[in-house]
């Protein structure tokens, strides 16, 4: 077995907020530690069909001043969801020189293999994400067509009429 050298950037996500991101950051810091590795975590509970992700863009900056040579996720729909956006990231990385390791299947993109096989990864999260998003629609009109109800249920607020006053101070004072 051999060591990498210099600090890799541990980046943990889950889509909401009652998820937990201790067994993605324990299973990477794991790897960090096996290689000797010292890590920073950049952790975050958002959706990963977002292309700006507070955690993800300090990661990228802390990229570009060249603060890491390693990126490590847990699994690569992690990072994200689409394949322009995973291929985007992937290339910036490369550009500054720095590696993502894959922990789950031991891909590094270091390596041409590696390369190659993120590419079919990309391409294969990006069709779960479309086979998730489009079996939700069918289950939302399916629900629709039965009549149920759908969204927010009604409030104290829905029970009395809006006032308009706001409305019309703020249309007087552009009028003028």
């Amino acid at each position: 077995m051999y060591y990498l050298v210099g600090k890799a950037a541990i980046y943990a996500r889950v889509s909401t907020k009652d998820q937990s991101l201790e067994h993605q950051i324990e299973a990477c810091a794991k790897y960090c530690e096996a290689n000797g590795l010292e890590y920073d975590i950049f952790q975050e509970k958002i959706s990963g069909a977002k292309d700006t992700r507070p955690e993800l863009d300090r990661l990228l900056q802390a990229i570009r001043r060249g603060e890491y040579e390693r990126v490590v996720v847990w699994k690569l729909d992690r990072l994200g969801r689409s394949v322009p956006h995973l291929v985007q990231i992937v290339q910036e990385f490369r550009n500054k020189g720095v590696g993502l390791t894959v922990v789950t299947m031991g891909m590094d993109t270091t390596t041409p293999e590696g390369r190659f096989l993120f590419m079919i990864l990309a391409a294969v999260g990006e069709l779960e994400r479309e086979f998730t998003r489009e079996r939700t629609a069918k289950r939302l009109e399916y629900l629709k067509k039965k009549g149920v109800r759908l969204g927010r249920p009604p409030g104290s607020k829905d029970k009395k009429p809006r006032r308009k006053s706001g409305y019309y101070l703020r249309w007087s004072k552009n009028k003028k």
